[in-house]
């Protein structure tokens, strides 16, 4: 996988990575997190379809710690989204959202509806939304993996954090895989989210206005996935299935089997679900 790695700068001056890889339209993708976006990868392969242009979050894998912590909050990071787009030129941009990333993507539709093309959110976080899940969806779920030789362990885990009683979130790391296999452990041991203010910032108050964001979408026309994982604890399928109700042309979809991380779980499944949405590539 080649891949082509340079900087810009945000509008506040915090230089900002920007890693290029494959061939195609281009479509720009938001990490989750905040982490280092190195965890995508190039997509399950979509890489060979699309170019995909991957930015590091402010501070964050190869992109500078702003001088303005707040700066980390959800809904500032917008303002880096739109620097990118004017950067690279676009008029449009097909954008693509994951997990944590998705809550920056939709509220960038909602700014700015008439510069998204189409609008990929892939296991998305939800805040932006107000989307609820409860300990007791996510436990559900988890059931359904009871048949695995690590389940006792973890979901005895999820159980006391659910009841605040614990915090082991490594033990629950497999109910994040469709497969926990050696790839999956792979993955995880690589991941690296950013510093602990990034995290702390990222859902600071402000960051989230579900009832503005849900008006400010009747404004968007462009085309809406939103690809779910059947195992995903953290963006279960009912809930992103309720993500429809905001945006006028949805298309839902879950990835049988799959996890958080659909591209790894089910990376042909995956790549030809967002090709299709995707569609023809434009020159």
């Amino acid at each position: 996988m080649n891949s082509v790695s340079g900087t810009l700068s945000a509008p506040d001056g915090t230089r900002l990575a920007l890693r290029t890889t494959g061939s195609g339209a281009p479509l720009l993708c938001v990490p989750g997190g905040p982490a280092d976006s190195a965890y995508l990868g190039d997509l399950g392969g979509l890489s060979a379809h699309r170019t995909l242009l991957i930015p590091d979050l402010r501070g964050t894998g190869r992109s500078a710690v702003p001088a303005d912590p707040a700066s980390y909050r959800c809904d500032r990071l917008v303002d880096d989204v739109e620097a990118l787009r004017v950067h690279l030129g676009l008029e449009q941009i097909d954008l693509l959202g994951h997990s944590a990333g998705a809550n920056v993507a939709v509220q960038y539709a909602a700014r700015h509806p008439h510069r998204v093309s189409r609008l990929a959110l892939v296991t998305p976080g939800m805040r932006a939304l107000g989307i609820e899940i409860t300990a007791e969806e996510r436990l559900g779920l988890a059931r359904l993996r009871a048949g695995e030789p690590w389940f006792a362990a973890a979901f005895a885990a999820l159980e006391a954090i659910n009841a605040g009683t614990g915090n082991d979130w490594e033990a629950v790391a497999p109910f994040r895989y469709g497969r926990w296999d050696e790839a999956a452990r792979r993955h995880h041991a690589a991941g690296r989210l950013g510093p602990p203010e990034a995290l702390a910032r990222f859902g600071a108050d402000g960051a989230f206005t579900p009832d503005a964001t849900r008006a400010a979408l009747t404004g968007l026309t462009a085309p809406v996935l939103l690809l779910a994982g059947a195992y995903d604890l953290n963006s279960p399928p009912r809930a992103v299935a309720a993500c429809a109700d905001f945006v006028a042309d949805a298309t839902f979809h879950v990835r049988p089997e799959a996890g958080h991380y659909p591209w790894l779980d089910d990376p042909a499944g995956f790549v030809a679900t967002l090709t299709a949405f995707l569609g023809a590539c434009r020159a």
